[in-house]
Order: structure tokens, then sequence, then C-alpha cells
């Protein structure tokens, strides 16, 4: 059975963030993950995740102006200053939390005319990013996001997010497969997952289309933790799902996949 980490910017959020740890545990979560926790200070959050007894799996980089529109930085040429600076913002949170992944966001693309100078900086600052990550023992993530949810996100499929990392050529620079934005991209998922599995450093889940718990739609998620764990998958899926009717009431598929 897969081990499977709550994502507490998406669940639980009928509490305060900090609330949201022990929630969490006492539903039987082992690990957490999130996407921006930098509006509490590192150690606030830090006290709360030691509190609860989980383990912080992944955090996302600050993603820029998300006011603004934007959804990450790694991609945006002219902002390298302001990447480095996301950077070390996550490295710190990274380090209080213990946390050993950090997802960096692409950032979404000004249009077709700049697609190949935006992939050359994305390519430029993953590089410099993954080095500067591995001197402190952390993985950098990068995420092929649907441009349904993400209008214009740079990339979009698996084959382009493990081109970025054989372009990169970093060892712990790897995909974080989200079988959401997958299945609504290119589908074929047993098929995607038995291919790249290996660089895959990270695996989130919910369900098709609405983006509800992994019971509810169009993707059969049993069968495909069965496939995880056949395939020897021992890293942690994440839960990034909107619940429909308050989270603790929302898990009963939780029970059945451990059952």
């Amino acid at each position: 059975m897969p081990r499977f980490a709550a994502n507490l910017s998406t669940m639980y959020t009928e509490l305060p963030f900090l609330q949201r740890f022990d929630a969490a545990a006492k539903d039987g979560f082992e690990a957490v993950e999130c996407q921006f926790p930098y509006e509490q200070p590192a150690a606030e959050v830090a006290a709360a995740l030691r509190g609860s007894g989980l383990a912080q799996v992944l955090i996302n980089a600050p993603p820029g102006d998300a006011a603004a529109g934007e959804r990450g930085l790694a991609g945006l040429p002219g902002r390298e200053r302001d990447f480095d600076a996301a950077l070390d913002r996550a490295i710190e949170y990274a380090q209080a939390l213990d946390c050993p992944r950090i997802h960096l966001m692409a950032g979404v693309l000004v249009d077709e005319s700049t697609r190949s100078e935006q992939q050359a900086t994305y390519a430029a600052n993953l590089r410099r990013a993954a080095r500067r990550l591995a001197q402190h023992g952390l993985t950098a993530l990068i995420e092929p996001i649907n441009p349904r949810d993400v209008p214009g996100y740079l990339i979009n499929s698996q084959a382009q997010g493990h081109a970025i990392v054989d372009e990169v050529g970093e060892p712990n620079l790897k995909v974080q497969m989200d079988l959401y934005h997958c299945q609504i991209v290119e589908g074929d998922l047993a098929t995607k997952i038995r291919r790249y599995l290996p660089r895959v450093g990270h695996v989130q889940v919910a369900g098709v289309p609405g983006r509800h718990e992994p019971d509810v739609g169009e993707i059969n998620y049993p069968y495909l933790f069965a496939l995880l764990d056949e395939l020897g998958y021992d890293g942690w899926v994440g839960c990034e799902y909107l619940p429909r009717a308050g989270t603790s009431a929302g898990l009963g598929w939780l029970g059945r996949a451990r059952g």
C-alpha cells in the first residue's frame, strides 16, 4: 500500500493552517505536504509539525506574485534574482521542517514566440537550483500542470517534464507526477507510470474532473495504487485534492486503500 501524505493547502481548510497538522494526524496520516507555508513563520510551522508527530515531505518554492497571475519564476527570463530569493526562502523552510523535497514552479508562457527563451531560462535556473539544493541534501522537483487549471503553464506533459530533467542532467532533479494533471492532459496513466516511475520523485492524486477525493470521478485509483506497489514505489503519495464536504468525512477512500 502506498504511503499517503495530506496536502494541508487543499485539505482541512475548515481549520486555521497551524491546526491542520493535528487534524491530519488524528485521521491517521503520517506525513503532510503543502504548497506555500510562507504566511506563517518557519518556527511556528515547525512547532505545529513536530507537535503532531508528522513528517513534512514536500513544499513549493514561493511562486512570485500570485495575485498578478505568476505561477512560478523558474522559466521567466530576467527574473533570476527573484527566483534565487524564492529558493533561499524555500531552503529556509525546508531546513526548519526537515523537508527533503522542494517543487520549483516553472511559470506561465508569455506566448509561443518566447517559448525557446523561457525553456532555456528554465533549464539554467533548474541546474543552478539543483546544485544548490544538493549541498543541503534536498531534491528539486518539477511538475507538469494541465493548461485547464493553469492556462499557459510552461510544461504540461510527462514527456516535457522528463525531457527537462534529461537536459539539466542533475541527479537530484526529478519529476513530480500528479496523476490529476496527467489524466487531464494525456491519460493512459498506467503506461505513464510504468514508463516514468524510476525518475519520479513524488506522486500526487485527486479525482478527475472535479479535483475531489480519489474515489470520485473517472480514474481507477485502487488499480493505480496496486500498480505503484507492484513497481516497488516507496515514496509518498500526496493527496492534493479539494474535499467535497469536510476533509475527515471524505476519507472513506483512505480506509479502503489501507484495507
